[in-house]
C-alpha cells in the first residue's frame, strides 16, 4: 500500500525542489491538520453517533502521524518542512480538541492550561538549547505523555459509554496519568537544560 502511494506520488508533474517540500510524508501530515475542522463539531455537545465519528477522525489523525514518520524514515525523504510541521501537527490537533471539550465540560479547564504552558515551556527550552548547539530530543516518558494524551482524548471524546465501557471515565483516568506524565517529562526536559547550561558555562 505505501508503495502504491510512493509510486503514485513520484508520477505527479511536481518539480525535484517542489518534492523536497510536497512529498508523501508531509502532504500526509497537512491532511493531518485538515481533520481540525471536523473537531469544532464538539462545541455543539454532539450525541453518542457524532461523537464516534468525530473520535474516528481524531484517532484517524493520530495514526496518520506514525504513518508520515515511518514512510519519511523507510525511503530517506525527511524535510525541515516535515521536522516543523510534524510536531506543530501533533500539538494543534490535541490542544485544539483539549481546548473544544472545555465548554462541553468533557475535561477540566485547569488540566488543559497545564498540559498546554507544559509544552510551551518544553519548547522554548529546547529552542534555546538548539541556539546553543545542544539538541534536546525528544525523550522517552514525553512519547510516553503524548501516546497517553492521545488515549484520553479519544476515549473523550467518545463520552458516552460503548461495549458497556464508560468511555467518559477511561478518558478522565487516563488524562490524569497524562497529567501526571507531562509534569514528569516537564521536571526531565528542566533538569536536562539546566545540565547542558552548566556544561556549556564551564
Amino acid at each position: 500500500m505505501i508503495d502504491l502511494l510512493k509510486r503514485t506520488f513520484d508520477q505527479l508533474p511536481i518539480s525535484v525542489e517542489g518534492r523536497k517540500t510536497f512529498n508523501l510524508p508531509n502532504t500526509i501530515t497537512m491532511l493531518r491538520i485538515g481533520v481540525i475542522p471536523v473537531l469544532f463539531f464538539l462545541l455543539f455537545s454532539p450525541d453518542k453517533l457524532w461523537s464516534l465519528i468525530i473520535a474516528f477522525f481524531f484517532i484517524l489523525a493520530a495514526l496518520t502521524d506514525i504513518l508520515d514518520g515511518y514512510i519519511a524514515r523507510r525511503y530517506k525523504i525527511v524535510t525541515t518542512m516535515g521536522k516543523f510541521l510534524d510536531p506543530i501537527a501533533d500539538k494543534i490537533i490535541v490542544n485544539t480538541a483539549m481546548i473544544l471539550m472545555i465548554p462541553i465540560n468533557r475535561i477540566p479547564a485547569w488540566i488543559v492550561a497545564i498540559i498546554i504552558i507544559r509544552d510551551f515551556v518544553v519548547d522554548g527550552m529546547r529552542s534555546i538549547a538548539s541556539t546553543e548547539g545542544v539538541i534536546m530530543p525528544a525523550s522517552r516518558i514525553g512519547k510516553q505523555k503524548t501516546l497517553s494524551q492521545i488515549c484520553a482524548i479519544s476515549a473523550l471524546i467518545i463520552h458516552y459509554p460503548l461495549l458497556n465501557v464508560n468511555a467518559h471515565t477511561v478518558g478522565i483516568v487516563l488524562i490524569y496519568l497524562a497529567l501526571i506524565l507531562t509534569v514528569y517529562s516537564a521536571i526531565d526536559y528542566s533538569v536536562k537544560f539546566y545540565r547542558s547550561a552548566i556544561t556549556k558555562s564551564s
